[in-house]
Parts: structure tokens; C-alpha cells; sequence
């Protein structure tokens, strides 16, 4: 097939352009940097942004599917910004694929759409959206999964995908991060230690956009539906940034402060940062001690009966690739 990955140069766009790459297929990349890595492997590269009618439009021609993975990303930020990649740029693309007659949409979301208060659990896809979120990163992308799933339909699938905290070799988020804040000193166990979570290895997610890609159509059972991507191995948050640490060749984190205490912290971080309009991004905030502090594992039944989704990469061979790609 003929595939535009928008979000092309990032960590996950780059990894499902791989997989389409290696079995054959033609794939076109929309980005708003340069990324001659790409066109040495064959891709279409063209420059421009989700929110560019005429740069998305440009791009779209021709193709069966778009993988929308494109987005504003992190627990910190102005709203507009959040607003205007996450809404507005698949407002746009939807728009898009409707006046080509594109037939097929792929949507990356997350999880964190319906993550309320309380981290969830072992939930399924009937979990609602929550009435309230802590941060417009989850509030945004929420919005944008509602626009996708009511636009599908006979003449454009759609259909939404939450892969849980992507990682792996060539992270340029989460990885890095834990990293840079152990060697800082800056890294603090949320709450007791006993949060489960169930990450998604880079390759496994980037599986299960073209697994997704592969079903849809407009009776597909996944059609006009969102699923949860995961390992399908929960494990305890804390033991799992210890064994990258491990991985980067760092002790374990030994330091630790209480859940509530965390987002006491964020709470009063995020309103001096925001009445001091402070550059960067807060140490802590609410959304990010709920991330940390709360279990977050999910239900995969309804990705592996629809879409035949299993992961190919396990944990601890994850963890392994991810050794030899920092070393």
C-alpha cells in the first residue's frame, strides 16, 4: 500500500515507517523538520505542519492510509500549543482524507484520555473519559480521539490506538529522560513502589499501527473503536526504570517521597511557572506525580480479538536491545 505517516521523523512515526518499509510498501513522510535519514531509506519526505491545510493536502495525494501519529506531546505547556497540534491538526487531517477520498485513518492517541484521578487498572475500552483532566496534553488528545471515532464511516475507517509509555532504542522522551534526572541526582521514587504499569516497546507499538492499518475497513470490527496497546506484561513502574537505569549502566533509585506529597509539589510548581511565566518545564506537576504514583495497566482483549495484535518483543529482550543501543 501507499502509506503517509504524518509525524514522520519522530520516534514512533519513524518506527511504523520502518515496518512499512521492510515489507514493501511505499510510505511518504509529513514533518515539520528535515530528516534526510528517511529519504536514504527511500521515504518521501515533504516539510510542513498537521495544522497546514495546503501542506497536509500536498502530502496526501495518492495514498491509501494515513497513519496520523503527529502530535504535542509532555505534562507541561501552553494550552493553545496542545490545541492547536493535537486538535486542530486532526481536525485538519480529517478534512484532508474526507475531500481525497482517502479511505483508511490510523490514529495514534494514549491512554491517559481516560486516566481520571485514579490510575486505571486492568480497565477495558468502555472506560469513559473522565469528566476533568490535570493537564491539556491529555484533555487535547482526548478531544482529537472523539473527532477521529465519530468520523468514521463508508467512506473513510477510522480507528484509534493507545499504546502506554513507548520506549525503547532511540527514545527521544522517556528513556532520555529518566536517565538525565538519575545522573542528576533529580530522580525520586512517587508514592510506595507497589504502582504497576504495562509499557509498550517501540516495535511492539509500532506492530500494532499496521496490524490496525491491515483490518480496517468500514465494517471492520475495529472500525470507529479505540484500543489499548501494551506489552501485555504489567509490572511494577518503579522496578521497570530501575532495570533501564540498569540498562544505562546506573544504580536504582534509592530516594522516594509520598504520592500526595508529590502532587502538592506539582500543584504549587505548576502555579509559580505559570505566574512567573518561567521558562521550561516545572520538575513536577500533578499530571506527572499521577503518572508516576498510580498503577496504569490495561484490559488487551479487544486488540488481540480485532485487530490479532500480540507483542513480538518481550520486556526483558526490550531491555536488552535498549543495553546495547546505549553502550
Amino acid at each position: 500500500m501507499k502509506a503517509l505517516v504524518t509525524g514522520g521523523g519522530g520516534f514512533l512515526g519513524g518506527a511504523i515507517i520502518r515496518r512499512l518499509l521492510a515489507r514493501g510498501d511505499h510510505v511518504r513522510s509529513l514533518a515539520r523538520g528535515d530528516y534526510p535519514e528517511l529519504r536514504a531509506l527511500g521515504v518521501e519526505t515533504i516539510r510542513g505542519d498537521v495544522t497546514d491545510v495546503a501542506a497536509v493536502r500536498n502530502a496526501s495525494h495518492g495514498v491509501d492510509v494515513v497513519f496520523h501519529v503527529a502530535a504535542k506531546a509532555g505534562f507541561w505547556g501552553r494550552r493553545a500549543e496542545f490545541v492547536d497540534a493535537n486538535v486542530v491538526g486532526t481536525r485538519v487531517v480529517l478534512e484532508v482524507c474526507r475531500k481525497l477520498g482517502i479511505p483508511r485513518l490510523v490514529y495514534t492517541s494514549s491512554p491517559s484520555v481516560v486516566a481520571g484521578p485514579r490510575g486505571p487498572e486492568g480497565v477495558d475500552e468502555s472506560t469513559p473519559y473522565p469528566s476533568r483532566y490535570d493537564a491539556p496534553y491529555p484533555e487535547t488528545k482526548a478531544e482529537a480521539e472523539r473527532l477521529v471515532l465519530a468520523a468514521n464511516g463508508p467512506e473513510l475507517a477510522t480507528v484509534a490506538l493507545r499504546p502506554h509509555l513507548i520506549w525503547g532504542p532511540g527514545d527521544n522522551h522517556l528513556v532520555p529522560r529518566i536517565i538525565d534526572r538519575a545522573r542528576r541526582g533529580r530522580l525520586r521514587r512517587v508514592g510506595d513502589g507497589s504502582n504497576v504499569i504495562d509499557a509498550t516497546y517501540i516495535d511492539n507499538a509500532a506492530l500494532a499501527h499496521v496490524l490496525a492499518a491491515d483490518k480496517l475497513h468500514p465494517v471492520a470490527a475495529c472500525a470507529g473503536r479505540a484500543y489499548f496497546i501494551a506489552q501485555g506484561e504489567p509490572i511494577r513502574l518503579w522496578e521497570l526504570v530501575d532495570r533501564i537505569l540498569g540498562a544505562a549502566g546506573l544504580p536504582p533509585v534509592r530516594r522516594s517521597i509520598g504520592l500526595g506529597t508529590a502532587r502538592g509539589i506539582g500543584g504549587a510548581m505548576e502555579l509559580i511557572y505559570r505566574t512567573l511565566r518561567l521558562a521550561g518545564e516545572p520538575p513536577m506537576t500533578r499530571f506527572l506525580a499521577e503518572q508516576l504514583g498510580t498503577s496504569h495497566w490495561f484490559d488487551l482483549s479487544a486488540a488481540r480479538r480485532d485487530l490479532g495484535y500480540e507483542a513480538e518483543v518481550s520486556t526483558a529482550e526490550g531491555l536488552e536491545r535498549l543495553r546495547e543501543f546505549l553502550k
